[in-house]
C-alpha cells in the first residue's frame, strides 16, 4: 500500500481518528468508509489495518477506515453518530491532504460494523447532502432483536454465540432503546438505498438476517447481491491464515462487485 496515514475528522462532539489508505495516489479513485466489526464492544482500526489494506485493493478505492467509540464506556448512538460524521466529512477529509479522489461513496462493514454502516445507509436517504453509490456488508448484524432461526441453530459451538450477542447488545444499548426501530432489518427503504453486496456465513447465527435483509432489499427494487459461504463462521474473513482459499474468493467477489457499471 503506498499511501497510509491517521488524521482526526471532526464529528459533534468529538473528533473520530480515522486511518487512510489510497491504492494509487497517481490516480483519482472512488471513496470507501469501511466500518470494522467487534460487535460495538470490540476491534479498532489498527486490528483491522490488514483486511482494510486487501479491501482498499481489492475494491481499488481510497479506503478510509473509522476508529469509532466503542461501548460500553461509550453506549449507543456513539458509534452510530461517529461513523456519520465520518461519511459526512470524508471528501473534505481527503481534500485536506490533497488524495485525489472521486465523488463516489462505498460504505463497507463486518459484523457489527456491518450494523453500524447499514444504518448510516438507511438515515443517509434522507441526506440530501450525502449520496452513496454501493454498500458492502460481509455478515453483517441487522437485528438487534435476535428474531432469526439462526440465532438458535447457529447459536451455540460456532465462535460466535447467541449469549455472546445479547451481552455485547446490552453493552451498547443502555437506555431501554427500541431494538426493533434501530435495527437495518426493520428500517424503511426508499431508492435512495445502495446497490448492495451481501456476504453470510453459513455457521454463523446472523445468517438468517443476512438472508431476509437482502430479500428485503430485493423486494423494494433495490439491486442486491447475495454471496453464501456454507461451510463457513462468523469473522472468517478474520481467520485468512485458516481459510485462505474462501477469504481469496471473498477479497474477489468484492473486486467484481465495485468494478461493476453504477
Amino acid at each position: 500500500m503506498p499511501l497510509v496515514l491517521d488524521d482526526l475528522v471532526p464529528g459533534a462532539a468529538y473528533l473520530v481518528p480515522v486511518r487512510i489508505y489510497h491504492p494509487q495516489p497517481t490516480e483519482a479513485l472512488p471513496v470507501a468508509v469501511f466500518v470494522h466489526g467487534g460487535g460495538h464492544v470490540a476491534g479498532s482500526a489498527s486490528l483491522y489495518d490488514p483486511i482494510a489494506r486487501k479491501l482498499a485493493l481489492a475494491m481499488r478505492h481510497v479506503l478510509v477506515s473509522v476508529d469509532y467509540r466503542l461501548a460500553p464506556e461509550c453506549p449507543y448512538p456513539a458509534a452510530l453518530l461517529d461513523v456519520m460524521a465520518t461519511v459526512k466529512g470524508v471528501y473534505p477529509l481527503l481534500d485536506t491532504h490533497g488524495l485525489r479522489h472521486l465523488p463516489r461513496l462505498t460504505l463497507a462493514g463486518d459484523s457489527g460494523g456491518g450494523a453500524l454502516s447499514a444504518t448510516v445507509a438507511h438515515l443517509c436517504q434522507f441526506e440530501p447532502s450525502v449520496s452513496i453509490e454501493r454498500q458492502l456488508l460481509i455478515y453483517p448484524s441487522l437485528d438487534y432483536t435476535l428474531s432469526s432461526p439462526s440465532i438458535t441453530s447457529n447459536g451455540d459451538g460456532y465462535l460466535l454465540e447467541r449469549e455472546r450477542i445479547l451481552w455485547l447488545f446490552d453493552c451498547y444499548l443502555q437506555q431501554a432503546e427500541n431494538r426493533y426501530a434501530i435495527s437495518p432489518l426493520f428500517m424503511p427503504i426508499t431508492p435512495q438505498y445502495p446497490k448492495t453486496l451481501i456476504v453470510t456465513a453459513g455457521y454463523c447465527p446472523l445468517h438468517d438476517e443476512g438472508i431476509a435483509y437482502a430479500e428485503r432489499l430485493d423486494c423494494r427494487g433495490i439491486v442486491c447481491e447475495h454471496q453464501d459461504f456454507a461451510g463457513m463462521i462468523h469473522t472468517f474473513l478474520n481467520l485468512e491464515d485458516l481459510v485462505p482459499q474462501e477469504c481469496a474468493r471473498l477479497y474477489q467477489q468484492v473486486r467484481d462487485f465495485c468494478s461493476q457499471a453504477a
